[in-house]
């Protein structure tokens, strides 16, 4: 029996073994490994951090892209948001399994309140109902994991999806690569800041 998080997390390991072209005919090169193997000359821990999380989720959104198996969370467009963060943190602060489940549970909330009152598809509401919905899950897990009160889970929710809002869903050649796996990478490290700006600025 494998859970949602182990699902998750062979995605990001699967898709850092990756080599080659992706599928569909617009010659997009694999480049989770790339990423995830490059060192900048003077890489200081933030940098690291951007280079590690953004590497994990171009692993998911490039298995995604690859026909692989991923965890649609919430759309598979928008797969790889919530386990590359939750992969970075789990690793950097030691979390179990078990805080990463209710840290899960936390953003499956969320996306069911955006799915319950607005959309997550984005043919009908844009690239926000889906990448945005997939940060402010993000968001309102990692708030979860650090032990955040309700009110700033809320808030780290409210920052990552208002800073989404009329993001459009433009996919070249219909395929989930350009811009799709770099909006996900780009979409983490914003979950990343909303938790810090929910930290900073509730209570």
């Amino acid at each position: 029996l494998h859970t949602v998080w182990d699902v998750m997390r062979h995605a990001i390991a699967d898709g850092l073994k990756g080599r080659g072209t992706l599928p569909g005919g617009l010659n997009v090169e694999k480049k989770a490994q790339y990423l995830y193997n490059q060192r900048h000359i003077d890489e200081r821990e933030v940098t690291r951090e951007n280079r590690i999380v953004c590497a994990y989720s171009y692993a998911v959104s490039e298995q995604n892209a690859d026909n692989g198996i991923i965890v649609t969370a919430p759309t598979c467009g928008a797969c790889a948001v919530l386990p590359s963060v939750l992969k970075y943190m789990q690793e950097q602060k030691g979390f179990s399994d078990e805080h990463i489940l209710r840290a899960l549970a936390t953003g499956g909330l969320i996306g069911n309140i955006i799915k319950t009152n607005a959309s997550i598809s984005g043919a009908e509401c844009g690239c926000q109902a889906e990448i945005g919905s997939a940060c402010s899950m993000a968001a309102a897990a990692l708030a979860e994991l650090f032990g955040m009160g309700l009110e700033q889970i809320e808030y780290a929710a409210e920052v990552a999806m208002e800073h989404h809002l009329g993001l459009t869903c433009d996919p070249i050649g219909g395929l989930v690569q350009i811009p799709c796996i770099e909006r996900n990478a780009v979409a983490a490290m914003r979950a990343i800041n909303a938790l810090s700006l929910a930290n900073f600025l509730t209570s």
